[in-house]
């Protein structure tokens, strides 16, 4: 067990720099951020559209 420890122990202060995989992470969690941003801003333009469209439509009758 204490070899397990250790070693881990060692994995968590070596400062070797990024690696590809830490990379590939943040690339996914940059990702998944724009993704929720471009869902939303669609989703709250579409609603803005939608009720400039009822209320000219409506105006115009």
């Amino acid at each position: 067990m204490s070899k397990f420890w250790n070693a881990t122990v060692d994995f968590l202060t070596r400062e070797d720099g990024p690696t590809a995989v830490e990379y590939a992470v943040m690339l996914a969690l940059i990702i998944v951020v724009c993704l929720a941003a471009i869902t939303t801003l669609g989703q709250n333009t579409n609603t803005t559209f939608t009720t400039v469209g009822t209320k000219i439509g409506s105006a115009s009758s």
